[in-house]
This record gives C-alpha cells, structure tokens and sequence, in this order.
C-alpha cells in the first residue's frame, strides 16, 4: 500500500460539553444525598448515565470533579428576582419561602463537603462563591433598598450584617451538621439581623 493508499488517522470522538453539565449536575446530586468521603466516581457516572473511564478522562480525581462541580453552581439572584413587599422583614421572609429554605439543596451539598474542606484549602473560596455568596448578595439588596426607603439605619454596615444570616447556618450545617428548618432562619432574622439594623 503505498502513501496514496493509506487511510486516514482514526480521529477520536469529540468531547460533548452536555455530557460535561451532565457529569457535574449528577456530582452536585450526589454529594448532597452522600457527602464526600462516600461519594464514588462510579455512584457519579451511574447518575449521569455515563462510563466511569467518561468521568475519569475528563477529571482524573474525585478532589478535582467535586471542586469544578461546586464552583459551576449558578450564584446570581438579580434584583428583579428579590421580592418587594414593602418592609425588610417582609422581603426577607418571602425571599426564604420562595427559595425552598434559601435552597436547602446548597446546604445539603456543603455540609457533605465538610470531609474534604482540612484537605483541600481552596474550596473554601468555592464554597463560599456558590453557596454563601448569593445569598449574602440577595441580603445586601433588599438592606440596601430598606436604608434607600429610610426603613433601616443609614450607617449601619450592611455588607457585614447581609452575611451574617448565611453565615449562622453554614456554620450549623457544616459544623453542627445539623439541618436548617425555616423556624431557625426565621429567628436569626427577626431576632438578630433586624435589631441589629435598628427595625423593631
């Protein structure tokens, strides 16, 4: 045979980005219902309804699926998507009944992360970036429109105030690894974020 003869170099199939969310949205599932340490490649791969050499190819370790899955979590709520009740206390509860717990989901995959955060110091930032961020933002909005209205204290300091209500319940999912009813966010709101803003 000679050079004309020759058939062309086998081309490997193309990588298929939907197999990729896919992939990811079945580790995020995953990691809520099972947590970290009992997560497998196998357990993601049967979820996705993918080979487990698939997921292997793409993320060689379980450390590098689970970081590229959480830092994928969507972590914008804009300001059209808050609610307007009129008062903060009132928006503030509404924004907790309308996001199932302020997405409990979030929680769940946080607290099965909690195995892994000692060993892997940059998912803190991830953490932190998809799951108390938004709603720190989300918090910050609806302050800032409640001092815009002259219902919260013009100097109060709302950026810090707007994690505080977040931070409480990551610290008692991730470290009490206890669940997070709405009756507890509820009394972090009215009973510490509201006093601090000086609205009775």
């Amino acid at each position: 045979m000679d050079a004309g003869d020759r058939l062309p170099a086998r081309v490997g199939r193309k990588r298929d980005p939907s197999r990729d969310v896919a992939i990811l949205d079945a580790t995020l599932d995953v990691l809520a219902e099972a947590g970290f340490r009992n997560l497998t490649i196998g357990m993601v791969a049967a979820a996705a309804g993918a080979g487990k050499a698939t997921v292997y190819r793409r993320w060689p370790t379980k450390a590098d699926l689970v970081l590229d899955a959480v830092s994928r979590l969507d972590n914008q709520l804009g300001p059209g998507a808050l609610p307007d009740t009129g008062t903060l206390r009132g928006d503030l509860h509404a924004l907790l009944d309308s996001s199932d717990g302020v997405d409990s989901r979030r929680f769940r995959i946080m607290a099965g992360l909690t195995s892994m955060l000692a060993d892997h110091p940059g998912l803190g930032e991830a953490v932190d970036k998809a799951i108390i961020e938004p709603w720190a933002t989300a918090n910050l909005l609806l302050i800032q429109r409640a001092v815009a209205r002259g219902e919260a204290a013009a100097d109060a300091d709302a950026a810090g105030l707007a994690r505080v209500v977040p931070t409480m319940a990551a610290y008692r999912a991730c470290v009490q690894r206890r669940p997070i009813p709405n009756a507890y966010i509820e009394g972090l709101i009215d009973h510490i974020l509201l006093p601090a803003l000086a609205i009775a």
